[in-house]
């Protein structure tokens, strides 16, 4: 005997939720968990079979296989329930989708279930995004430039290619003397420990375009300091230039020297002698003890120091001498802080080109794609002119 459960009746969709389930608008609907998205997708399924659409041209497409599972049971579910209402009760359901609950649409309503279990290609076809692409690439493999048979890769399975193509690199890497390359690896695994270098090389892996678009390996962070605002050269050589004679606010300084003095606070005379030795310094000197300066009107936790009773008095321009000073710091501590995430960055950068690279070439030796590989083919498949236009006509 088979039972089936008895749904509780559709709830009645009002405002925006109305207006996105109607075949008639175009909508992109965006909302968190547990809000109704796939009530509002499952209605307007089900008023487009309403509306006489053919289900085989009909294509949901979720994220996981769980949401495609999960929709396709709701649907099917409240399309064999229709056939056993009472012409009251359904009659109330195609009202809460807002159609028309007389004799002819409930008529229709009845005969959707043996509708969509008889069309052509098996019915509805609610996928993920990922096996709706792989079936797209696999029915016009020619028209991606793909050869025929690929297989796509799974969790697992992509894990320890990941782990070997990087084995392979390195071993390739020292063998042919490049350890520039072998640094940058141990560099980023440093920085970001096994499972995070592993993560970012993976993330390189699935942008290959973006990484082909940094150029030549030995520019990544000459480009990648001018994106970031940052001079070409030695970064220390450029500060100690900012902290020569010439170029750093020595007024500022002798402000904030004669202030400290005129207050005669043990503090005061110490911030005094502190000023006097990073003058006494070179430009290098100074460049190298910045933050020590900078202490003199910020905490260790980079906030403008609150300035004593006594120097106020004394100074009542206080606050904006220090404001100044804190400004010249700042900049030059920022660039030497910016200066050392970009030479990071760069050789995270170079590594997951390379990886970028070899990865591909191993996964087309092995005749297997990844999930991003599926998405971004099947995209280009759509926008290729001329061949788009065909893939779109014979879906």
């Amino acid at each position: 005997i088979h039972v089936t459960r008895r749904l509780r009746p559709l709830a009645h969709l009002e405002g925006d939720q109305l207006l996105a389930s109607s075949p008639r608008e175009h909508a992109a609907l965006s909302a968190s968990a547990g809000t109704g998205k796939t009530h509002v997708l499952t209605a307007r399924v089900l008023r487009l079979l309403l509306a006489g659409v053919d289900p085989a041209s009909i294509l949901c497409l979720t994220f996981t296989k769980a949401g495609a599972a999960e929709m396709a049971e709701r649907i099917h579910a409240r399309l064999a329930h229709w056939v056993r209402l009472k012409d009251a009760e359904l009659g109330r359901e195609l009202l809460a989708l807002d159609e028309d609950p007389g004799p002819e649409m409930r008529a229709r309503a009845r005969t959707l279930f043996a509708a969509v279990l008889e069309a052509t290609g098996g019915g509805l076809r609610i996928q993920t995004i990922h096996a709706f692409a792989q079936s797209l690439l696999a029915a016009f493999p020619s028209e991606a430039g793909l050869m025929p048979g690929f297989r796509p890769l799974e969790g697992r399975e992509e894990q320890l290619l990941a782990r070997s193509t990087l084995a392979d690199l390195l071993v390739e890497s020292e063998r042919q003397g490049d350890l520039g390359l072998v640094r940058d690896v141990q560099a980023m695994s440093l920085r970001l420990g096994e499972g995070g270098a592993e993560t970012f090389l993976m993330a390189c892996a699935r942008a290959p375009a973006a990484m082909e678009a940094l150029g030549p390996r030995e520019g990544v962070e000459a480009r990648l300091r001018l994106a970031f605002g940052l001079p070409l050269g030695d970064i220390e050589e450029a500060i100690a230039r900012e902290c020569a004679d010439g170029a750093f606010d020595l007024d500022v300084l002798d402000g904030l020297a004669r202030a400290n003095r005129a207050w005669g606070a043990a503090t005061g005379l110490a911030g005094c002698d502190l000023i006097a030795a990073w003058l006494g310094r070179d430009a290098s000197g100074r460049g190298a003890t910045l933050a020590e300066l900078a202490g003199l009107v910020v905490t260790k936790s980079g906030d403008p120091r609150k300035p004593q009773a006594g120097l106020l008095r004394v100074e009542p321009g206080y606050e904006a001498l220090a404001g100044r000073l804190i400004d010249c710091c700042r900049r030059l501590l920022s660039m030497r802080a910016c200066a050392a995430m970009v030479e990071a960055l760069a050789a995270g950068l170079r590594a997951g080109q390379a990886f970028a690279r070899h990865y591909g070439e191993a996964k087309r030796a092995a005749g297997v794609v990844d999930f991003d590989d599926l998405i971004r083919w099947a995209e280009a498949l759509l926008l290729t002119p001329g061949i788009g236009e065909w893939v779109r006509y014979k879906l």
